[in-house]
């Protein structure tokens, strides 16, 4: 069987066995493909049971020197490994060359976060004169206060809230669903987005995602991304911002005001605390600079 035959056949497993998300298994072929790819130059291999660690290691100089960050070099052996683990078991191949191979020293890149007063700016720039104003405000008021990503933001169907006990359902990755709490701001913001702007976006349909463009289908995105720039522009905030910002923002806002790490992982939709943990780096980072600007002898 070829290499990418092999590939494909893993990622099938990923998807009906574990359940893995599109963007996930996309994101696996395009990993595993450029290894192949690699392989393939390389040394003309037809067959990963003729690989060995030196190949492996190869590919992540490759990837380094190719001006990969530590990251995304990491990102790949976690990729390759679960491949030549799932080819060992089905006995595709006789060893698994990934098993003593260490994952490179993965650098802090702390997220970028929005302080309040900047979130603020961004919530009140949408015009809520007209309908696009209307929607964009109650979209960017659910993203903050509820920290979901923007893919669940876009699959988010109006069968999912429930404005009159406070609470969204989302399904994200791997899907599993959570509940998370929506504040009164959001809440009334979608009320109105409700009442007077979906209705009239309704024009191919019944259709069930909440939020709707001027075409009455489900928002992409791309168009959230646009939207969110937008509004941080209008702001006058000048730095580079995506929907994952607010996300950040509102983890590390929640932290700040003392909630608990665990409810913000479960309201996160992180199935590994550790990845949480890193707002907490956030705001050891707020903390020092705060120190620093403040303390007679910083």
């Amino acid at each position: 069987m070829a290499m990418k035959d092999m590939v494909e056949e893993f990622l099938n497993y990923l998807s009906v066995e574990k359940g893995l998300s599109d963007n996930t298994i996309t994101a696996y072929r395009t990993d595993l493909y450029k290894y192949c790819d690699f392989l393939e130059k390389k040394k003309k291999r037809l067959h990963l049971n003729e690989v060995d660690r030196p190949d492996i290691r190869d590919y992540m100089m490759f990837q380094k020197d190719g001006g990969l960050s530590p990251n995304s070099v990491s990102r790949n052996l976690v990729a390759i490994k679960v491949l030549h683990r799932f080819l060992l078991r089905e006995k595709y191949i006789k060893d698994d060359v990934t098993s003593v191979l260490d994952s490179p020293k993965l650098w802090k890149h702390l997220p970028e976060t929005l302080s309040l007063p900047d979130v603020e700016e961004i919530l009140k720039k949408p015009n809520i004169r007209n309908w696009m104003g209307i929607r964009d405000k109650a979209a960017l008021e659910v993203m903050y206060a509820t920290g979901v990503r923007v893919s669940e933001l876009c699959n988010l169907e109006t069968d999912n809230v429930n404005l009159d006990v406070g609470f969204i359902k989302c399904i994200g990755k791997g899907n599993k669903e959570r509940i998370v709490p929506i504040g009164k701001q959001a809440r009334e913001a979608v009320q109105r987005y409700l009442q007077k702007v979906r209705p009239k976006l309704l024009k191919v349909g019944p259709q069930k995602a909440l939020f709707l463009s001027r075409l009455g289908k489900k928002v992409s995105r791309q168009s959230f991304w646009k939207l969110i720039r937008k509004y941080a522009r209008l702001a006058g905030i000048d730095k580079h911002i995506t929907p994952h910002t607010l996300r950040h923002s509102f983890a590390t806002h929640m932290l700040e005001r003392g909630a608990d790490l665990r409810i913000v992982q479960e309201m996160l939709g992180h199935a590994d605390i550790s990845t949480t943990q890193i707002y907490t780096h956030v705001n050891k980072e707020r903390l020092k600079s705060i120190h620093h600007k403040y303390h007679p002898r910083p």
